[in-house]
């Protein structure tokens, strides 16, 4: 139990602290709404269930000592955060509160799109990040009881990650959706635009490195 508690906590400090996932839920909820906000979050939680399979699969650690397997997905993962940096660092259009009210009452197509286009990013960022990988081969591991069902163990922390990551997710989505209308300035809109881009350019750079 102590073991499991510990677990807990560090996955918990791994969640809480702001990254590129952090940025793209932002960016999302503050320019679509909580939804997209929301569909991003389910975007995060699939590209983690696909890293639980492929663990419970055992190709994580082929993964981790294949280079060029490992490389591919370290660089392509790489190039779509800084693509997401420079399309957020280049946009013009800025969010109000009037927009916001629009977009509610907008046709379902149009919502539909930008929720699925916030499910893809936050998806293919989550996929195409090869440090999900080491969390499933250099944390979890410490904490599997190899006497016991290694697959149901694995199953169990990386359900307990997924949950905490959706937990604070959708937590920061309220936050945001709530604290909107504090955020309805042109300037401030313009000057959050380009910092996230350059956050996610600078992801981006550190996950190629």
């Amino acid at each position: 139990m102590d073991s499991l508690l510990t677990y807990i906590s560090i996955a918990a400090m791994m969640v809480v602290i702001p990254g590129a996932d952090t940025m793209l839920l932002v960016k999302n909820t503050l320019s679509y709404g909580s939804k997209a906000g929301r569909y991003t979050v389910l975007g995060m939680a699939t590209g983690l269930s696909f890293w639980t399979l492929i663990a419970i699969l055992g190709l994580s650690v082929v993964i981790a000592k294949s280079v060029i397997l490992f490389s591919t997905i370290k660089y392509l993962g790489a190039a779509y955060l800084i693509y997401l940096g420079i399309k957020s660092f280049f946009t013009k259009s800025v969010f109000s509160l009037k927009e916001i009210q629009e977009q509610a009452n907008a046709p379902s197509n149009s919502k539909s799109l930008h929720n699925k286009e916030s499910f893809m990013q936050a998806l293919l960022s989550n996929v195409l990040n090869p440090k999900t990988v080491l969390v499933y081969i250099t944390i979890m591991p410490q904490f599997i009881d190899l006497s016991g069902n290694v697959n149901q163990q694995l199953f169990l922390l990386a359900f307990i990650l997924t949950f905490l990551a959706v937990l604070w997710f959708l937590t920061l989505v309220y936050v945001i959706d709530f604290a909107k209308k504090w955020l309805n300035n042109s300037k401030f809109q313009k000057v959050f635009q380009k910092s996230t881009g350059i956050l996610l350019i600078g992801f981006g750079v550190k996950t190629g490195i």
